[in-house]
């Protein structure tokens, strides 16, 4: 692992409250350098190249901490599995259907106008808008 990315993931960390163990380093080397969109096992995955031993159950706990101290959005999807984002800032996303891709939506592509009233006690903390689209589909053909 390289040792200035490593350094920098362990700060990012330590910035926000997460003691940077060699674990969760490696998650955050797969998350953290660019903009991803990633399940879980996906995580796993990629970040077992990193650390051979690194078992499934320490990379859920470890997405879990990083969305409970705002490092990653979690981003349930139609039920499917869910997708972690590393971009915190507000903005929406964009899911293909067909594919399970995940892609975000930037600048002034959506605007929500309106909200319901919220009740007693209740603040708005966020608004996440996921656009679903799909591959064309051909024509149908008529026939004769």
């Amino acid at each position: 692992m390289d040792l200035a990315r490593s350094a920098s993931i362990q700060k990012k960390l330590r910035d926000a409250g997460i003691l940077p163990t060699l674990q969760r380093v490696a998650v955050g080397t797969v998350l953290f350098p660019q903009p991803v969109h990633m399940t879980a096992e996906q995580v796993l995955r990629a970040a077992r190249e990193l650390q051979p031993g690194l078992s499934r159950a320490t990379v859920y706990a470890v997405l879990q901490l990083f969305v409970r101290q705002g490092l990653l959005k979690a981003l349930p999807i139609d039920g499917a599995a869910t997708v972690y984002d590393s971009t915190v800032a507000p903005h929406h996303h964009v899911y293909n259907v067909d594919t399970g891709d995940v892609a975000d939506l930037s600048g002034p592509a959506i605007q929500v106008l309106g909200l319901p009233e919220l009740g007693d006690g209740l603040e708005l903390s966020a608004v996440d808008v996921i656009v679903r689209v799909r591959n064309r589909r051909p024509a149908a053909v008529a026939t004769a």
